[in-house]
Formats: structure tokens, sequence, C-alpha cells
């Protein structure tokens, strides 16, 4: 008898199905089956943020002002970095009331050609070109929300002549050249420390330019593109209050990414030394697994420190908290009094 027949005769004399052999140790009279181990599900480790940086959720009144702000950005083919950065605040500054609600507009497309560590904005070497209409549109935008404090950024494109320095300054041109125009602030990149493309956007009639040095020296390789560094943002943010010494200048340092205290110190102190009106903290957070990880969560009584070290140093103003972004509205009222007390004193020494 062949060993197929054999086994044929076992299983049918067993009464036992096929399935009682799957794994069996031994064939015959008594089957052994092998003990099947299950290997524990490996449970996901989830990051739990703390208290602290929980956002409010968007409702009654503010839900519709929010949703008219995105309707229009989404009509007009517009981006806006409160969208593409993921940014907390959305709810709270989108959903504000009339004239203080906040849209931060991102120029020149929704692509940057760098790719920093920290930030969620889509990257490509070749972004699509530039939208001849969008300084209309963006004017359209400002309109239609009757606000009197703007926000503009962009992304980074070093693949243009002039890094997009003169689509900026049109932009603001253009927000400009109405009749009641609004208070412009405007984000921009470093234009790869070519000053001159620095200059054009400076001198276009915005308030106030800010530029983010992002986080203390010895950490820009770690966090941002290795174009960026931090001798050529403090260059940028000097250049302008070389050029235009009433301009109000601005710039951010994100906390959690690694740094020292004895290294924001410094890199305050060096904001100073370079004419820096304005600094803002927040907490760095992850956008996605692909980025850069938190270092630490600093503290609302950590940030208060930093207000008050600022302070002390002289700025203008100083926004730190958990939340806090470069755009965040609450710097925003506080601007928008300093730059129209200072245009009154200009009135009234003209008189």
């Amino acid at each position: 008898m062949s060993r197929l027949a054999k086994l044929k005769a076992e299983l049918q004399d067993s009464g036992a199905g096929i399935e009682e052999f799957v794994g069996a140790t031994k064939i015959g009279e008594d089957v052994v089956r092998k003990p099947q181990i299950k290997k524990p599900l490996r449970k996901k480790k989830i990051e739990r943020k703390p208290e602290w940086l929980k956002a409010e959720f968007v409702k009654g009144e503010s839900l519709a002002k929010y949703q008219e702000l995105k309707d229009t950005v989404k009509g007009l083919g517009l981006a806006t970095v409160c969208e593409e950065a993921r940014c907390p605040n959305i709810g709270e500054c989108w959903g504000g009331k009339e004239g203080t609600a906040t849209a931060t507009i991102m120029l020149m497309g929704d692509t940057c050609t760098r790719a920093c560590r920290f930030c969620a904005v889509k990257t490509s070497n070749a972004p699509p070109p530039l939208d001849p209409k969008e300084p209309e549109k963006v004017a359209t935008a400002i309109h239609r929300w009757g606000l009197d404090y703007v926000v503009l950024t962009s992304v980074d494109r070093d693949d243009l002549n002039d890094g997009g320095a003169s689509h900026m300054a049109e932009c603001i041109q253009r927000l400009k050249d109405t009749e009641d125009p609004p208070l412009v602030e405007c984000l921009t990149p470093d234009f790869a420390g070519n000053l001159e493309h620095v200059e054009i956007v400076a001198k276009s009639g915005l308030d106030v330019f800010a530029h983010n040095l992002e986080t203390v020296e010895a950490l820009q390789a770690k966090v941002r593109d290795r174009r960026a560094n931090y001798k050529q943002s403090l260059s940028v943010l000097r250049h302008v209050k070389e050029c235009v010494p009433e301009m109000v200048t601005k710039t951010s340092l994100m906390l959690g990414c690694g740094e020292t205290d004895e290294e924001i110190h410094q890199t305050l102190v060096a904001l100073r030394e370079n004419g820096v009106d304005v600094v803002t903290f927040g907490q760095y957070l992850r956008p996605s697994k692909k980025h850069m990880k938190v270092a630490n969560y600093v503290t609302p009584d950590q940030f208060q420190h930093w207000q008050d070290e600022a302070e002390k140093l002289g700025f203008l103003y100083v926004a730190s908290g958990p939340l806090v972004r470069s755009s965040y509205k609450a710097g925003e009222f506080f601007l928008t009094n300093v730059l129209k007390g200072r245009a009154k004193a200009r009135e009234a020494s003209q008189q």
C-alpha cells in the first residue's frame, strides 16, 4: 500500500477531518496538535499632549464666520498657512468677530521649494507657476472679510529669479491702494540672503516685516532646510531696519526642539542687537510621524518666564504661550494700536 493510500485509510478510520491533521506532530491513533502560540498584539504608542495644548472647538456664531472665511479662500483659489501648516488656532482666529477674524493668506501657492523638518507645507523643487491674478484675488478676499489688519506669508520660491519678492510686493501694494487700506504684516522667506530682494518687500508699503528665526543657532541644521541658517535670517531682519528704520520687525521661536535656556537667552540678545521689535514664542507640535520629534513640552509657566525675559530686554511686544504662532491674532490688536499711534504722531509733527 502506498503512503498516500495509508494516510487516507488512517483518516477514514479515525473519523477526523483534514483540519485535525494540519499542524499535527504525529499522524496515527492519537493526533497531537502543535500548540498555537498567539503573538501579543503590539499596542500602538499614543503620544498624549498636555492639557494646556488643547484648542477650543468652533461653535455658534464663530462657526459661521469660520465657514465664511473658508468659503472665500476656496472660492478664490487662495492658500492659507492656517490650513497648510495645520495651525491649532484656526478655529479661534477664523471664528473671530467682524473686523477681528484673521486668516493668514499664503502667497505664491501651497508648495514650498524647501523642506524644513518641522513644517507640514508641501514641498517640490518645481512648484506650479505663480498666479498673476493673485494680487487681485487677495485684495478681493480682504475686502470681503472687512479686516483692518492683514497677515500675509508665503512659501519659499528658490526657483524664481527674485525669490518671489516682486510678486509679494505687488500683493502688498494692491492692498494698500484702496480708500481705507488695512495695516499689513508680511511674514517673508529669507530670499536666499539676497538683501536687494529683501528690500523690494521692505519698501513695498507694508507695516510689519516678519521673518522667522524658528530656533536657536545650535539647532538650525536639525530644524530648518539646509539653505536656511541663523546668520542669514538675522541679516534679513537687520537689513530691513537699516533701509526702513520706522518698520516694525518681528520674528518667532519654536520651543520644545531641544534648546537650552542659555541658548534661548543668547538668541533674544542677538535679536535685540539686530533691531528686532517683536518676538513670539510657541510650542513646536509635530505635524506627522515624518517630521521632527518633539523634544519636550514647555509648560505655561516657562512660557511666561520667557515673556518676562524678553520684555526686560526691551522688545516692543512679546507673545508667549503653548499655542502662540507667529501670526497669532492676539498680537495684532496691540500692533494695530502701536502703528496707528505712530501714524498720529507723524501727522501731529507735520502740522
